[in-house]
Protein backbone atom coordinates (compact mmCIF):
# COMPACT_ATOMS: atom_id res chain seq x y z
CA UNK A 1 0.00 0.00 0.00
CA UNK A 2 1.59 3.34 -0.89
CA UNK A 3 2.41 5.35 2.22
CA UNK A 4 0.11 8.53 3.32
CA UNK A 5 2.13 11.56 4.62
CA UNK A 6 1.12 12.31 8.42
CA UNK A 7 -0.12 15.42 7.81
CA UNK A 8 -2.18 14.63 4.62
CA UNK A 9 -4.06 11.75 6.43
CA UNK A 10 -5.14 13.76 9.79
CA UNK A 11 -9.54 13.25 9.26
CA UNK A 12 -10.95 16.91 9.57
CA UNK A 13 -13.21 17.65 12.56
CA UNK A 14 -15.76 19.40 10.45
CA UNK A 15 -18.25 16.60 10.19
CA UNK A 16 -19.14 17.71 6.62
CA UNK A 17 -16.06 15.86 5.80
CA UNK A 18 -18.06 12.56 6.49
CA UNK A 19 -14.84 11.15 8.29
CA UNK A 20 -12.89 10.99 5.62
CA UNK A 21 -9.04 11.99 5.24
CA UNK A 22 -7.80 14.25 2.97
CA UNK A 23 -5.26 12.14 0.95
CA UNK A 24 -8.65 10.06 0.56
CA UNK A 25 -10.32 12.84 -1.11
CA UNK A 26 -7.11 14.02 -3.37
CA UNK A 27 -7.63 10.06 -4.70
CA UNK A 28 -10.71 11.12 -6.43
CA UNK A 29 -10.45 12.71 -9.48
CA UNK A 30 -14.05 13.99 -9.78
CA UNK A 31 -16.38 14.88 -13.38
CA UNK A 32 -16.94 18.09 -14.46
CA UNK A 33 -15.60 19.55 -11.25
CA UNK A 34 -13.40 22.46 -9.30
CA UNK A 35 -11.40 19.36 -7.69
CA UNK A 36 -9.03 22.13 -5.86
CA UNK A 37 -11.96 23.90 -4.56
CA UNK A 38 -13.96 21.38 -3.55
CA UNK A 39 -11.56 19.74 -1.39
CA UNK A 40 -10.85 23.01 0.67
CA UNK A 41 -14.56 22.94 1.15
CA UNK A 42 -16.03 19.20 0.56
CA UNK A 43 -19.54 19.02 -0.34
CA UNK A 44 -20.82 15.35 0.63
CA UNK A 45 -23.99 13.55 0.23
CA UNK A 46 -24.84 10.58 1.89
CA UNK A 47 -28.73 9.83 1.26
CA UNK A 48 -31.49 10.45 -0.37
CA UNK A 49 -35.05 10.25 -0.71
CA UNK A 50 -38.31 12.05 -2.57
CA UNK A 51 -37.04 15.74 -3.29
CA UNK A 52 -34.39 15.55 -0.24
CA UNK A 53 -30.65 14.85 -0.10
CA UNK A 54 -28.92 14.51 3.27
CA UNK A 55 -25.39 16.26 3.33
CA UNK A 56 -23.16 14.46 5.37
CA UNK A 57 -23.15 16.86 8.32
CA UNK A 58 -27.03 15.94 8.75
CA UNK A 59 -28.69 18.98 6.58
CA UNK A 60 -31.67 18.45 4.21
CA UNK A 61 -31.12 19.07 1.07
CA UNK A 62 -33.34 20.16 -1.19
CA UNK A 63 -32.51 18.61 -5.06
CA UNK A 64 -33.43 21.57 -7.59
CA UNK A 65 -32.23 18.88 -10.68
CA UNK A 66 -33.09 15.58 -10.04
CA UNK A 67 -29.86 14.74 -9.35
CA UNK A 68 -28.66 15.69 -13.01
CA UNK A 69 -31.77 15.64 -14.50
CA UNK A 70 -32.01 11.70 -13.85
CA UNK A 71 -34.07 11.26 -10.51
CA UNK A 72 -36.95 12.22 -11.69
CA UNK A 73 -39.05 10.28 -10.27
CA UNK A 74 -38.00 11.03 -6.60
CA UNK A 75 -35.02 9.20 -4.77
CA UNK A 76 -34.81 6.20 -3.00
CA UNK A 77 -37.89 4.14 -4.47
CA UNK A 78 -38.15 0.89 -3.17
CA UNK A 79 -39.60 -0.97 -6.44
CA UNK A 80 -35.88 -0.16 -7.75
CA UNK A 81 -33.97 -0.76 -5.02
CA UNK A 82 -36.14 -4.16 -4.67
CA UNK A 83 -35.70 -4.83 -8.17
CA UNK A 84 -31.72 -4.15 -8.03
CA UNK A 85 -31.22 -6.63 -5.08
CA UNK A 86 -33.41 -9.18 -6.47
CA UNK A 87 -31.39 -9.34 -9.68
CA UNK A 88 -28.09 -8.86 -8.49
CA UNK A 89 -28.99 -12.58 -6.00
CA UNK A 90 -30.58 -14.13 -9.21
CA UNK A 91 -28.41 -13.14 -12.06
CA UNK A 92 -25.51 -10.56 -11.35
CA UNK A 93 -24.36 -10.39 -14.65
CA UNK A 94 -24.93 -11.94 -18.38
CA UNK A 95 -23.28 -11.83 -21.55
CA UNK A 96 -24.51 -9.51 -24.27
CA UNK A 97 -22.35 -10.67 -27.25
CA UNK A 98 -24.37 -13.85 -29.08
CA UNK A 99 -26.77 -14.28 -25.83
CA UNK A 100 -29.25 -12.43 -24.09
CA UNK A 101 -31.80 -12.55 -20.62
CA UNK A 102 -35.38 -11.88 -20.12
CA UNK A 103 -35.33 -8.70 -18.37
CA UNK A 104 -33.37 -7.21 -21.41
CA UNK A 105 -36.05 -8.41 -23.95
CA UNK A 106 -38.54 -7.26 -21.83
CA UNK A 107 -37.12 -3.97 -21.06
CA UNK A 108 -36.74 -2.96 -24.88
CA UNK A 109 -40.08 -4.17 -25.79
CA UNK A 110 -41.50 -1.68 -22.80
CA UNK A 111 -39.41 1.23 -24.49
CA UNK A 112 -40.41 0.30 -28.12
CA UNK A 113 -44.45 0.43 -26.56
CA UNK A 114 -43.43 3.94 -24.87
CA UNK A 115 -41.30 5.57 -27.61
CA UNK A 116 -43.46 6.96 -30.83
CA UNK A 117 -44.54 4.70 -33.40
CA UNK A 118 -42.12 3.63 -35.77
CA UNK A 119 -39.31 3.87 -33.24
CA UNK A 120 -39.52 -0.27 -32.71
CA UNK A 121 -35.75 -1.52 -32.18
CA UNK A 122 -33.63 -0.76 -28.55
CA UNK A 123 -30.20 -0.76 -28.97
CA UNK A 124 -28.75 -0.85 -25.00
CA UNK A 125 -26.04 0.68 -23.62
CA UNK A 126 -25.02 2.00 -20.24
CA UNK A 127 -24.84 6.26 -20.63
CA UNK A 128 -26.15 9.04 -22.71
CA UNK A 129 -22.84 9.36 -24.05
CA UNK A 130 -22.84 6.35 -25.05
CA UNK A 131 -25.78 6.27 -26.74
CA UNK A 132 -24.71 9.18 -28.90
CA UNK A 133 -21.83 7.42 -29.93
CA UNK A 134 -23.33 4.83 -30.81
CA UNK A 135 -26.39 6.34 -32.89
CA UNK A 136 -23.76 7.96 -34.91
CA UNK A 137 -21.72 5.29 -35.68
CA UNK A 138 -25.83 3.47 -36.76
CA UNK A 139 -26.05 6.39 -38.59
CA UNK A 140 -22.95 6.18 -40.52
CA UNK A 141 -22.90 2.42 -41.23
CA UNK A 142 -26.92 2.68 -42.32
CA UNK A 143 -25.18 4.52 -44.96
CA UNK A 144 -22.62 2.46 -46.09
CA UNK A 145 -25.24 -0.64 -46.19
CA UNK A 146 -27.40 1.24 -48.23
CA UNK A 147 -24.56 1.37 -50.86
CA UNK A 148 -23.23 5.21 -49.95
CA UNK A 149 -20.71 4.67 -47.91
CA UNK A 150 -19.83 8.55 -48.84
CA UNK A 151 -22.59 9.79 -46.67
CA UNK A 152 -20.47 9.96 -43.53
CA UNK A 153 -20.37 14.03 -42.20
CA UNK A 154 -22.11 14.99 -39.46
CA UNK A 155 -24.46 17.82 -38.15
CA UNK A 156 -25.04 19.30 -34.55
CA UNK A 157 -25.59 22.50 -33.00
CA UNK A 158 -23.88 25.48 -31.60
CA UNK A 159 -24.30 25.09 -27.01
CA UNK A 160 -25.81 21.33 -28.07
CA UNK A 161 -24.75 18.77 -25.68
CA UNK A 162 -24.37 15.35 -26.56
CA UNK A 163 -21.98 13.83 -24.00
CA UNK A 164 -18.09 13.12 -23.97
CA UNK A 165 -17.48 10.63 -25.59
CA UNK A 166 -15.46 11.41 -28.77
CA UNK A 167 -18.20 11.54 -31.40
CA UNK A 168 -20.73 13.34 -28.98
CA UNK A 169 -18.00 15.71 -27.85
CA UNK A 170 -17.28 16.78 -31.62
CA UNK A 171 -21.22 17.31 -32.56
CA UNK A 172 -21.72 19.19 -29.54
CA UNK A 173 -21.40 22.66 -29.42
CA UNK A 174 -20.53 23.80 -25.89
CA UNK A 175 -16.97 25.25 -26.69
CA UNK A 176 -15.89 24.54 -23.57
CA UNK A 177 -16.09 20.75 -23.36
CA UNK A 178 -14.46 20.58 -26.78
CA UNK A 179 -11.24 23.23 -26.34
CA UNK A 180 -8.98 21.35 -24.49
CA UNK A 181 -9.46 17.81 -26.73
CA UNK A 182 -8.64 19.34 -30.59
CA UNK A 183 -9.81 17.40 -33.48
CA UNK A 184 -11.99 14.53 -32.68
CA UNK A 185 -14.90 14.00 -35.31
CA UNK A 186 -15.31 16.53 -38.28
CA UNK A 187 -18.65 18.15 -37.61
CA UNK A 188 -20.56 21.01 -38.40
CA UNK A 189 -23.07 23.16 -36.03
CA UNK A 190 -26.35 24.98 -36.89
CA UNK A 191 -26.66 28.00 -34.48
CA UNK A 192 -28.12 27.76 -31.76
CA UNK A 193 -31.79 29.11 -31.01
CA UNK A 194 -31.43 31.56 -28.42
CA UNK A 195 -32.04 34.60 -29.18
CA UNK A 196 -32.23 37.61 -27.61
CA UNK A 197 -35.70 38.42 -29.33
CA UNK A 198 -36.91 35.19 -27.18
CA UNK A 199 -35.55 36.73 -23.27
CA UNK A 200 -37.97 35.57 -20.75
CA UNK A 201 -39.75 33.41 -22.96
CA UNK A 202 -42.73 31.02 -21.55
CA UNK A 203 -42.32 27.60 -22.76
CA UNK A 204 -41.94 27.66 -26.74
CA UNK A 205 -40.56 30.60 -28.00
CA UNK A 206 -42.56 32.16 -30.94
CA UNK A 207 -39.85 33.67 -33.03
CA UNK A 208 -36.49 31.72 -34.42
CA UNK A 209 -37.50 28.57 -37.06
CA UNK A 210 -35.96 30.40 -39.70
CA UNK A 211 -32.86 29.31 -38.42
CA UNK A 212 -33.61 25.03 -39.19
CA UNK A 213 -33.20 26.91 -43.11
CA UNK A 214 -29.31 26.84 -42.19
CA UNK A 215 -29.35 23.33 -42.97
CA UNK A 216 -29.86 24.08 -46.42
CA UNK A 217 -26.94 26.43 -46.27
CA UNK A 218 -24.78 22.99 -45.17
CA UNK A 219 -26.33 21.21 -48.15
CA UNK A 220 -25.07 23.83 -50.41
CA UNK A 221 -21.52 23.54 -48.66
CA UNK A 222 -21.40 20.02 -48.59
CA UNK A 223 -24.11 18.23 -50.86
CA UNK A 224 -26.44 15.97 -49.00
CA UNK A 225 -24.87 12.96 -50.76
CA UNK A 226 -21.90 13.88 -47.89
CA UNK A 227 -24.44 14.18 -44.91
CA UNK A 228 -25.08 11.37 -43.01
CA UNK A 229 -27.31 12.57 -39.71
CA UNK A 230 -27.99 15.78 -38.17
CA UNK A 231 -28.45 15.22 -34.49
CA UNK A 232 -30.44 18.02 -31.88
CA UNK A 233 -31.59 18.01 -28.34
CA UNK A 234 -35.77 18.73 -28.69
CA UNK A 235 -34.63 20.67 -25.68
CA UNK A 236 -30.82 21.81 -25.11
CA UNK A 237 -30.87 21.12 -21.69
CA UNK A 238 -27.02 21.21 -20.01
CA UNK A 239 -26.47 24.73 -22.20
CA UNK A 240 -28.96 26.01 -20.07
CA UNK A 241 -32.62 25.08 -21.31
CA UNK A 242 -32.65 26.12 -24.95
CA UNK A 243 -36.16 25.92 -26.20
CA UNK A 244 -36.71 25.50 -30.16
CA UNK A 245 -38.59 28.25 -31.25
CA UNK A 246 -42.34 27.10 -32.58
CA UNK A 247 -42.13 25.45 -35.88
CA UNK A 248 -38.13 24.95 -36.23
CA UNK A 249 -37.65 21.08 -35.15
CA UNK A 250 -40.63 20.51 -37.98
CA UNK A 251 -38.72 22.42 -40.54
CA UNK A 252 -35.84 20.30 -39.55
CA UNK A 253 -37.89 17.31 -39.98
CA UNK A 254 -39.05 18.69 -43.77
CA UNK A 255 -35.47 19.41 -44.24
CA UNK A 256 -33.74 15.84 -43.40
CA UNK A 257 -36.80 13.92 -45.19
CA UNK A 258 -35.83 16.04 -48.37
CA UNK A 259 -32.18 15.75 -48.51
CA UNK A 260 -32.04 12.35 -47.17
CA UNK A 261 -30.66 12.95 -43.85
CA UNK A 262 -31.04 10.92 -41.05
CA UNK A 263 -32.49 13.32 -37.97
CA UNK A 264 -31.47 11.92 -34.64
CA UNK A 265 -33.12 12.95 -31.17
CA UNK A 266 -30.77 13.13 -28.52
CA UNK A 267 -33.83 12.57 -25.79
CA UNK A 268 -31.21 11.43 -22.74
CA UNK A 269 -32.76 14.38 -21.13
CA UNK A 270 -36.00 15.30 -22.40
CA UNK A 271 -37.23 11.43 -22.86
CA UNK A 272 -39.76 10.37 -20.01
CA UNK A 273 -41.32 13.10 -18.86
CA UNK A 274 -39.30 16.15 -18.11
CA UNK A 275 -40.95 18.44 -20.52
CA UNK A 276 -44.45 17.00 -19.60
CA UNK A 277 -44.50 15.15 -22.32
CA UNK A 278 -43.26 11.55 -22.64
CA UNK A 279 -40.53 12.78 -25.21
CA UNK A 280 -39.30 15.59 -27.21
CA UNK A 281 -40.90 14.00 -30.42
CA UNK A 282 -44.62 13.38 -28.49
CA UNK A 283 -44.24 17.27 -27.35
CA UNK A 284 -43.54 18.88 -30.90
CA UNK A 285 -44.97 16.16 -33.03
CA UNK A 286 -42.01 15.41 -34.66
CA UNK A 287 -40.75 11.70 -35.45
CA UNK A 288 -37.23 11.38 -35.81
CA UNK A 289 -34.96 8.06 -37.21
CA UNK A 290 -33.35 7.31 -34.03
CA UNK A 291 -33.61 8.59 -30.81
CA UNK A 292 -31.10 8.29 -27.48
CA UNK A 293 -32.08 8.25 -23.94
CA UNK A 294 -30.58 6.98 -20.72
CA UNK A 295 -30.97 9.05 -17.39
CA UNK A 296 -35.11 8.54 -16.52
CA UNK A 297 -34.30 4.95 -18.20
CA UNK A 298 -33.83 4.04 -14.66
CA UNK A 299 -34.52 6.97 -12.47
CA UNK A 300 -30.81 7.47 -12.27
CA UNK A 301 -30.38 4.18 -9.97
CA UNK A 302 -28.22 2.29 -12.45
CA UNK A 303 -26.11 3.91 -15.40
CA UNK A 304 -28.01 2.79 -18.58
CA UNK A 305 -28.67 4.10 -21.85
CA UNK A 306 -30.36 3.08 -25.31
CA UNK A 307 -30.51 4.08 -29.10
CA UNK A 308 -34.26 3.53 -30.49
CA UNK A 309 -34.04 3.02 -34.03
CA UNK A 310 -36.67 2.82 -36.91
CA UNK A 311 -37.26 -0.21 -38.86
CA UNK A 312 -36.08 0.96 -41.71
CA UNK A 313 -32.60 1.30 -40.01
CA UNK A 314 -33.24 -1.92 -37.94
CA UNK A 315 -34.12 -3.72 -40.98
CA UNK A 316 -31.12 -2.22 -43.52
CA UNK A 317 -28.69 -4.10 -40.82
CA UNK A 318 -30.93 -7.14 -40.66
CA UNK A 319 -30.86 -8.12 -44.57
CA UNK A 320 -27.93 -8.96 -45.67
CA UNK A 321 -26.15 -11.66 -46.99
CA UNK A 322 -23.80 -13.02 -44.69
CA UNK A 323 -23.99 -16.10 -41.82
CA UNK A 324 -26.65 -15.63 -39.38
CA UNK A 325 -23.69 -16.10 -36.44
CA UNK A 326 -21.77 -12.85 -37.79
CA UNK A 327 -22.96 -9.35 -36.02
CA UNK A 328 -25.05 -6.88 -38.19
CA UNK A 329 -23.84 -4.24 -36.23
CA UNK A 330 -20.29 -4.68 -34.76
CA UNK A 331 -20.88 -2.67 -31.90
CA UNK A 332 -21.35 -3.22 -28.29
CA UNK A 333 -20.42 -2.77 -24.56
CA UNK A 334 -19.47 -5.65 -21.58
CA UNK A 335 -22.19 -3.70 -20.15
CA UNK A 336 -24.87 -3.89 -22.43
CA UNK A 337 -28.27 -4.74 -21.17
CA UNK A 338 -26.61 -5.47 -18.20
CA UNK A 339 -28.99 -7.41 -15.45
CA UNK A 340 -29.13 -4.89 -12.82
CA UNK A 341 -29.67 -1.89 -14.86
CA UNK A 342 -32.42 -4.05 -16.77
CA UNK A 343 -34.16 -4.71 -13.56
CA UNK A 344 -34.23 -1.26 -12.62
CA UNK A 345 -35.50 -0.24 -15.95
CA UNK A 346 -38.32 -2.29 -15.59
CA UNK A 347 -39.10 -0.93 -12.30
CA UNK A 348 -38.55 2.60 -13.53
CA UNK A 349 -40.81 2.55 -16.68
CA UNK A 350 -43.71 0.90 -14.51
CA UNK A 351 -43.25 3.80 -11.85
CA UNK A 352 -43.47 6.36 -15.02
CA UNK A 353 -46.75 4.75 -16.40
CA UNK A 354 -48.21 3.63 -13.42
CA UNK A 355 -47.97 6.97 -11.48
CA UNK A 356 -48.41 8.84 -14.63
CA UNK A 357 -45.08 10.83 -14.66
CA UNK A 358 -45.43 12.89 -18.09
CA UNK A 359 -48.73 14.25 -16.77
CA UNK A 360 -47.60 14.77 -13.26
CA UNK A 361 -45.02 16.87 -14.72
CA UNK A 362 -47.43 18.87 -17.26
CA UNK A 363 -49.67 19.29 -14.32
CA UNK A 364 -47.26 21.04 -11.88
CA UNK A 365 -45.48 22.80 -14.82
CA UNK A 366 -47.72 26.04 -15.44
CA UNK A 367 -47.00 27.03 -11.31
CA UNK A 368 -43.31 25.87 -11.75
CA UNK A 369 -42.73 28.42 -15.00
CA UNK A 370 -45.00 31.40 -12.73
CA UNK A 371 -42.91 31.10 -9.64
CA UNK A 372 -39.60 30.38 -11.51
CA UNK A 373 -39.94 33.84 -13.76
CA UNK A 374 -41.11 35.55 -10.23
CA UNK A 375 -37.36 35.75 -9.95
CA UNK A 376 -36.85 38.24 -13.00
CA UNK A 377 -35.88 41.95 -11.90
CA UNK A 378 -33.22 40.20 -9.83
CA UNK A 379 -30.06 42.04 -9.68
CA UNK A 380 -27.80 40.42 -12.88
CA UNK A 381 -30.79 38.31 -13.99
CA UNK A 382 -30.39 38.49 -17.35
CA UNK A 383 -32.93 35.80 -18.83
CA UNK A 384 -35.23 33.06 -17.88
CA UNK A 385 -36.03 30.30 -19.96
CA UNK A 386 -38.76 27.26 -19.58
CA UNK A 387 -39.77 24.07 -20.65
CA UNK A 388 -42.11 21.48 -18.65
CA UNK A 389 -40.49 20.97 -15.30
CA UNK A 390 -37.16 22.28 -16.67
CA UNK A 391 -35.82 26.20 -16.29
CA UNK A 392 -32.99 28.19 -16.31
CA UNK A 393 -31.82 31.76 -14.59
CA UNK A 394 -29.00 33.36 -16.71
CA UNK A 395 -26.69 35.51 -15.19
CA UNK A 396 -24.72 38.53 -16.18
CA UNK A 397 -21.14 37.98 -16.29
CA UNK A 398 -18.51 39.18 -14.15
CA UNK A 399 -15.91 40.49 -17.02
CA UNK A 400 -14.04 37.01 -17.86
CA UNK A 401 -15.65 35.05 -15.70
CA UNK A 402 -19.18 33.67 -16.95
CA UNK A 403 -19.69 31.14 -14.48
CA UNK A 404 -18.52 32.66 -11.27
CA UNK A 405 -21.90 34.52 -10.39
CA UNK A 406 -23.98 30.86 -10.86
CA UNK A 407 -21.16 29.11 -8.72
CA UNK A 408 -21.35 31.83 -5.95
CA UNK A 409 -25.33 32.01 -6.06
CA UNK A 410 -25.29 27.56 -5.86
CA UNK A 411 -22.69 28.02 -2.83
CA UNK A 412 -25.31 30.00 -1.10
CA UNK A 413 -27.72 27.87 -1.85
CA UNK A 414 -25.92 24.66 -0.75
CA UNK A 415 -24.97 26.92 2.67
CA UNK A 416 -29.47 27.63 2.89
CA UNK A 417 -30.39 23.76 1.95
CA UNK A 418 -30.54 23.09 -1.50
CA UNK A 419 -28.45 21.81 -4.73
CA UNK A 420 -28.69 23.91 -7.79
CA UNK A 421 -26.69 23.15 -10.82
CA UNK A 422 -24.66 25.73 -11.90
CA UNK A 423 -22.99 25.69 -15.91
CA UNK A 424 -21.29 28.50 -17.92
CA UNK A 425 -23.90 31.55 -16.86
CA UNK A 426 -26.69 29.72 -15.91
CA UNK A 427 -28.18 27.99 -13.08
CA UNK A 428 -30.46 25.10 -14.12
CA UNK A 429 -33.29 23.76 -12.51
CA UNK A 430 -35.48 20.59 -12.82
CA UNK A 431 -36.70 19.35 -9.52
CA UNK A 432 -38.50 15.63 -9.39
CA UNK A 433 -41.94 15.13 -11.00
CA UNK A 434 -43.19 14.32 -7.26
CA UNK A 435 -42.19 18.00 -6.28
CA UNK A 436 -44.99 19.75 -4.23
CA UNK A 437 -45.71 23.57 -4.67
CA UNK A 438 -44.58 24.38 -1.22
CA UNK A 439 -41.71 22.75 -2.73
CA UNK A 440 -41.36 24.91 -5.23
CA UNK A 441 -42.15 28.13 -3.26
CA UNK A 442 -38.74 26.64 -0.71
CA UNK A 443 -36.73 26.47 -3.92
CA UNK A 444 -37.70 30.04 -5.63
CA UNK A 445 -37.19 31.48 -2.25
CA UNK A 446 -34.13 30.00 -1.44
CA UNK A 447 -32.72 30.99 -4.97
CA UNK A 448 -34.37 34.70 -4.23
CA UNK A 449 -32.53 35.33 -1.04
CA UNK A 450 -29.30 34.09 -2.63
CA UNK A 451 -29.18 36.15 -6.08
CA UNK A 452 -29.68 38.92 -3.73
CA UNK A 453 -27.05 37.98 -1.56
CA UNK A 454 -24.50 37.66 -3.70
CA UNK A 455 -25.40 41.07 -6.02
Amino acid sequence: MKPIPVDAASVDNDAKWAGLTRQQLESYWMPFSGNRGFRRDPRLIVSAEGCYYRSADGRQILDSLSGLWCASFGHGRPEIAEAIARSARELDYSPAFQHAHPGAVLLADRVRQLTPDGLDHVFFTNSGSESVDTALKMARAYWRLKGRPEKTRLIGRVRGYHGVNAGGTSVGGIVANRKHFGSLVEADHLSATLLPENRFSRGVPEYGAHLAEQLEELVNLHDASNIAAVIVEPMSGSAGVIVPPKGYLQRLRELCTRHDILLIFDEVLTGFGRIGAPFGATLFDVTPDIMTLAKNLTNGAAPMGAVVASGEIHDTFMNTDGPGYLPEFPHGYTYSAHPLACAAGLAAMEIFERERMAERAADMAPYFEQQVHGLKGLPHVADIRNLGMAAAIQMEPYPGEPARRPWEVAMKCWERGMYVRFAGDTLQLGPPFIIEREQVDTMCNLLADAITETA
